[in-house]
């Protein structure tokens, strides 16, 4: 059976026509065809440098995906110029602390120097007055005997009136009860009109007291009752 529109036997290939065949032959589509639609792009070689040109920039694993970009070499450097400078100036910082250490020590051995040299110089000037009066006592010793006597005993007194000013003064440890801490037992009496451990007796005084006393009396102490410490 024929097709009644365009005459051709239903099973049969369609027939080129003149037109179409001299398209096919001049290397272009048949009529009909899309020129474009059935032929694949051509393809060419690709040089391997304009590849690796065309490539997007490499990414990093923690730059969130975005591509690398220029200055990041910079930048990476100047967390390492920071640090470099930051210890400089700590290094400064800890010598000029070594130099104030360094004063500061000289100045204390100074101003312990002078005060000790003062402290001196004040004791000294103390015992001055002492001095000039047993050296006229001396000066009147043969034309006044008892002069001299009543000399002495004044710049006795002058002198125990001076070391109380500096701290020190004279006890009077007669009847008091032994202390170790203030008193040098040198010898022991029998003695029944007192307590064991009295002091009876002051063979060389005191000065001074607790944590200033400048050295301890040596007496002399009562036994014999045997109701008190004997030392």
């Amino acid at each position: 059976m024929r097709d009644e529109h365009n005459g051709r036997h239903p099973g049969r290939p369609p027939e080129e026509t003149p037109r179409q065949s001299a398209r096919a032959d001049n290397g272009g589509p048949p009529d009909g065809v899309t020129e474009g639609a059935s032929e694949q792009p051509r393809t060419w070689p690709v040089d391997p440098v304009e590849e690796r040109a065309a490539r997007p920039p490499a990414r990093g694993p923690d730059d969130g995906g975005r591509p690398a970009e220029a200055g990041a070499p910079a930048e990476a450097g100047a967390p390492a110029d920071d640090t470099a400078k930051r210890i400089s100036e700590l290094e400064d910082r800890w010598r000029r602390a070594l130099a104030d250490l360094d004063n500061y020590r000289k100045r204390a051995v100074r101003a312990l120097e002078q005060e000790r040299s003062g402290e001196r110089a004040r004791t000294a000037a103390e015992w001055l007055p002492v001095l000039d009066n047993l050296e006229r006592a001396l000066e009147h010793a043969d034309a006044e005997p008892g002069a001299v006597i009543q000399g002495v005993r004044s710049v006795l007194e002058q002198a125990r009136d001076v070391i109380g000013r500096l701290g020190f003064p004279r006890r009077d440890d007669m009847g008091q009860s032994f202390d170790p801490a203030r008193h040098e037992a040198v010898s022991t009496v029998a003695d029944s009109s007192v307590p064991d451990g009295t002091v009876v007796g002051v063979v060389r005084p005191g000065y001074g007291e607790g944590t200033t006393q400048l050295r301890p009396a040596q007496v002399v102490v009562a036994q014999g009752r045997g109701d008190g410490p004997v030392p």
